[in-house]
Formats: structure tokens, C-alpha cells, sequence
């Protein structure tokens, strides 16, 4: 049903559009529940959202503050480029609907921006008792630093020729050749000599983590077989599971929780428009 938002139309068709747009994301949240409630709860969702953006653009177009011509020229070149025309351009009636359209939202984005700018930095107070309170997040796993060499088993080699291959690559392991030239040379990873980097348990399959976390620093894996096919791993280092202190992590709490107290701040100044809007059905 059609309604006015501070004497504004928001039309039938509006608000099926807007529920359109929602409806795939509310579908996957409320998966199994009620369609009937599935449903009404799209209904609601679609009509807040739209009076949250017409009530933000109604006070945005307030503020008397002039628009940057050089900005609105920038933006509207992005979109030129992004979306060119039969000539790169857009039609002269279209230009200036467009740009009506990106001077809102420009004065709709500056409006916020003042509001949240208004937000002070959280104190070293904060900032520890958030370390405090959430240590789980500033653990490091243990972390090895590893190479392979890996014949896959696939449509292009069978599991014999793939378990010949890397045999062979292990007896000239055992001869004294660098793992990295024979990882180069023979592996179908090839590059880096074989080189993964560092990763934790868990980033690579069980059967590679199984085969490689055991070792000690220098030594060599024998063969093992993954879902991908035949390997020999050897461990460069390793880094102990340990806490990331808090001067390590401080900048990073700060502008965490910074950026949480200008979401409020925004939502609490979108609540109070929401809250004074006058809102009518139509008919």
C-alpha cells in the first residue's frame, strides 16, 4: 500500500521493487521459517528502508551548503566510464537527471560524515579492556614454514607413473640434490623451489598437515599421498602458537572500535529522523 513520508509519495510500485530487491537475502535468513512470516518480514524490512533513505535524503537536501562542482564533474565522469554509451556519453536529459541524483547522495554522505566525524577516538581504557575481554582474537597459531614436491594423480598421470615420478625425486633427494632444484624441476607446483610460506594447521588438507607438522626444522618427509596426489615436504621453520600484545594490536583495536562508535552514531541519528518522520498511508 502506497504511504507519504513527511508528505512525500512512496508508491505501490516503489515498495514491491524494494521488496524484490531484499527478498533473496531475507529468503536465505529465515530459511525454514514461515512464509507467511517470511513475508511480512520482507514487507516491514522493504518499508524501513525505504523511509530511512528518504528521511536521510529529505535532511540532507536541508543543508544549503553548496555541492563541489569539481566533484560532481569527477563523479559523473566515474560513471561515464564505468557505463559509456554509443558515444562514452550520456544524453544531455539523462546528465542532468544523473546529476541531480549524485548531488543527494553526495549531500546524504556529507551529512553522515559530519555526524560521525563528532565521534571521539576510543581512550587507552577502552582499547585494553577490549584486549582484555576478547584475548581469542589476538591468538597466533602455530605456524610452519614449508616446501613440497608434488606428482598429482589426475586424467593427465596415472597413480603408478605420478608414485615413479616422485620416487624418483626422493632417491635423488637421498643422493644429495637441493630440494629446491628438484622441486623446480620435477614438481608439477613447480616455482620457488616447492616454496609455500608459512601456514597454520588447517589451511593445507589433513593428510599435509598430518605428514608435516610432526617435523622438526630442516627435516625431510618421506612419501605421502594426499587427495592430489603423491609428495615429499621439507620444513623451513616454524613459529610457536603464541598472543599478540597489546601495543602490537592497539592501532588496530583503535580504529575498530573507533569505526563501531561512528556506526552508532550514525544509526542513532538515522533512528531519531525515522522516529520524528510523519508517516501517512495513502488512501
Amino acid at each position: 500500500m502506497a504511504f507519504r513520508v513527511n508528505g512525500e509519495l512512496v508508491t505501490d510500485e516503489a515498495l514491491r521493487e524494494e521488496e524484490r530487491l531484499i527478498r533473496p537475502r531475507m529468503v536465505e535468513e529465515m530459511e525454514g521459517d514461515d512464509p507467511v512470516e517470511l513475508e511480512a518480514r520482507v514487507r516491514q524490512w522493504a518499508r524501513e528502508n525505504i523511509i530511512e533513505r528518504l528521511v536521510l535524503r529529505q535532511a540532507a537536501m536541508r543543508d544549503e551548503d553548496p555541492v563541489p562542482e569539481d566533484i560532481m564533474n569527477q563523479r559523473l565522469k566515474e560513471i561515464r566510464t564505468q557505463s559509456p554509451g554509443e558515444s562514452g556519453c550520456v544524453a544531455p536529459a539523462g546528465d542532468e537527471e544523473l546529476r541531480r541524483e549524485l548531488e543527494t547522495r553526495f549531500r546524504a554522505e556529507r551529512l553522515l560524515a559530519r555526524v560521525t566525524e563528532k565521534v571521539t577516538a576510543p581512550k587507552n581504557k577502552e582499547i585494553s579492556e577490549y584486549y582484555k575481554k576478547n584475548r581469542e582474537q589476538f591468538q597466533t597459531p602455530e605456524m610452519i614454514h614449508a616446501a613440497h614436491i608434488v606428482k598429482n594423480v589426475d586424467e593427465f598421470s596415472s597413480e603408478a607413473a605420478a608414485r615413479a615420478a616422485i620416487e624418483e625425486a626422493g632417491r635423488e633427494l637421498e643422493a644429495g640434490a637441493p630440494f629446491e632444484e628438484v622441486a623446480d624441476r620435477v614438481s608439477d607446483c613447480p616455482g620457488n623451489g616447492g616454496d609455500l610460506g608459512f601456514f597454520p594447521r588447517g589451511q593445507m588438507v589433513e593428510e599435509f598437515d598430518e605428514a608435516v607438522f610432526p617435523l622438526e626444522v630442516g627435516r625431510r618427509s618421506g612419501i605421502f599421498r594426499t587427495p592430489f596426489g603423491f609428495h615429499i615436504a621439507r620444513v623451513i621453520g616454524r613459529t610457536p602458537a603464541g598472543m599478540r600484545g597489546l601495543d602490537e594490536v592497539r592501532e588496530q583495536i583503535s580504529q575498530m572500535l573507533l569505526e563501531q562508535k561512528r556506526q552508532r552514531a550514525a544509526e542513532q541519528f538515522l533512528d531519531r529522523l525515522m522516529s520524528s518522520a510523519k508517516v501517512e498511508e495513502e488512501g
